[in-house]
């Protein structure tokens, strides 16, 4: 039989977290067909891949790419990190079904303006996506943030029960249209106000359609544990697989705070469906408000509307040169975004290691001054935590990069490397593999990527994007939801 792509000589790593082998690998189409010693094999292009990793492609649990797909369709900032698929409409915020008639309130904001938001059905986006692909594929998540904006006159009080039954009938209709399930970002002023009977009355929805409930918590400081109970009952309730965004302990003061919720979680498994997604840095990213910066050691600008040059730049600096107090320079700045170093070293190790961890990026592509994670957060885990700290065998950061969450978000045939798998493949070098993003040049392009296929057509090669967006908008298959240990 002749393949198309042989990737010969390589160190497999299968995604299952077993040990690396020497395989080779045979594509054929957007498919894996053959894994095993493949020499006397023919194949249009043959891939020396020798003292290379082999992997599944990574799939990126935690985005806010939903405009980007469409911007920016190269998505060399997830390419460049091995990055084959990505999860979007995280923290409440998504770009459908919504059609606003007027300026996004934050965090909205995030996803662009006003004109992003222009698509009546979660359908409309799918389709702007299989109109024009982008290099990797999406499957996305509706933003219950969105939808109170979409159907509330006021925000600051709980829906009403027309409301909700508002919210539940777009969010049934996302969900026909291939919606993975509602996300909430309760911490965030859109949805502040929401009670968990709201939520779990419109989450009741995603349920019925076998979704899933993401959920950056109601609160990552001082009322850790009560926001991590609230999410765990609304996936009792509901009866849906639970996510936690970004698990952390933020603020100087709650630090260590993962000691006790962790060990809840590992409880709460046994009880019910649950995962979570964690970044690798000490620093988070969203927009720009007084109350994160009080509880941050330093607050660094990404981006300002109001005064531009203000990117890069610490908030302390900016307001000691103006004359200013903190307040006061929060408010010249606004709207705005932030990157606030709020977290302790020792949690997000705790974090990484929980072996239900996903890795997700949280990255904000259109911030003009991002944090780092957006380049760096794959490279960075398989780099500095697996192979310089050794905090979890590379085999391991692989699973949680690849198996792990394409189970937990129902990707079928994705995230192993097998016969009959869709060929989502990273070729990297576990010697130099290495982020090279930092808070000063948060848009470096990582070290150690080879090479990534995406539907079995390679998207990055030599260090950039080769053209090829043979991406695909991804559907909920509820059969494929795994949450088993």
């Amino acid at each position: 039989m002749t393949y198309d792509t042989i990737l010969a000589g390589g160190s497999l790593i299968d995604g299952t977290g077993v040990a690396p082998r020497r395989a080779d690998v045979a594509i054929a189409g957007d498919r894996i067909v053959a894994i095993g010693d493949l020499a006397a094999a023919h194949a249009g292009s043959r891939i020396d891949c020798t003292g290379r990793i082999v992997s599944p492609g990574f799939v990126d649990a935690h985005t806010h790419d939903d405009a980007a797909l469409l911007d920016y369709p190269d998505m060399p900032m997830k390419t460049s990190q091995g990055v084959t698929s990505v999860v979007a409409g995280n923290c409440g915020v998504s770009l459908a079904p919504v059609d606003l008639q007027g300026p996004p309130p934050p965090p909205l904001n995030l996803l662009g303006g006003q004109s992003a938001y222009r698509f009546k059905r979660f359908a409309d986006w799918r389709r702007a996506f299989d109109d024009a692909p982008a290099a990797v594929n999406a499957i996305g998540l509706v933003g219950h943030s969105a939808l109170r904006v979409q159907t509330m006159a006021s925000l600051d009080r709980p829906a009403d029960a027309g409301e909700i039954a508002a919210m539940a009938h777009l969010l049934e209709g996302a969900m026909e249209d291939g919606a993975l399930g509602l996300s909430t970002g309760l911490a965030y002023a859109p949805a502040r106000m929401a009670s968990t009977r709201e939520i779990v009355e419109i989450v009741r929805v995603a349920a019925a359609a076998g979704g899933i409930y993401a959920t950056h918590l109601r609160d990552e400081g001082p009322f850790l544990e009560d926001s991590v109970e609230e999410a765990l009952t609304i996936g009792r309730a509901a009866d849906l697989p639970v996510v936690l965004s970004h698990h952390k302990a933020a603020g100087r003061p709650y630090h260590g705070k993962t000691k006790t919720t962790l060990p809840r979680l590992d409880e709460a498994r046994r009880e019910q469906r649950l995962a979570l997604d964690v970044y690798p840095y000490i620093a988070s990213s969203t927009v720009l408000t007084l109350a994160r910066v009080g509880d941050s050691a330093r607050t660094l600008i990404a981006w300002s509307k109001a005064i531009p040059q203000a990117q890069g730049r610490a908030l302390s600096e900016l307001a000691a040169e103006q004359g200013l107090g903190i307040e006061a320079m929060c408010d010249k700045l606004q709207p705005a975004g932030a990157i606030y170093f709020a977290m302790d070293e020792d949690d997000v190790r705790r974090v990484l290691a929980w072996p239900e961890a996903m890795i997700g990026s949280d990255g904000l592509p259109h911030d003009t001054h991002p944090h780092p994670r957006l380049w760096g957060t794959f490279p960075r885990v398989l780099g500095h935590y697996a192979r310089d700290l050794k905090l979890f065998p590379l085999e391991e950061a692989v699973r949680k990069m690849t198996s792990l969450p394409a189970r937990r978000f129902g990707l079928k045939d994705r995230g192993v490397l097998r016969a009959g798998a869709f060929a989502d493949i990273a070729v990297f070098d576990a010697a130099s593999v290495l982020d090279q993003a930092s808070f000063a040049e948060p848009k470096r392009t990582a070290s150690g990527i080879e090479r990534v296929f995406v539907n079995g057509t390679c998207v990055w090669r030599e260090g950039a994007p080769t053209g090829a967006r043979p991406g695909r908008a991804l559907a909920l298959d509820r059969t494929a939801l795994d949450y088993a240990a």
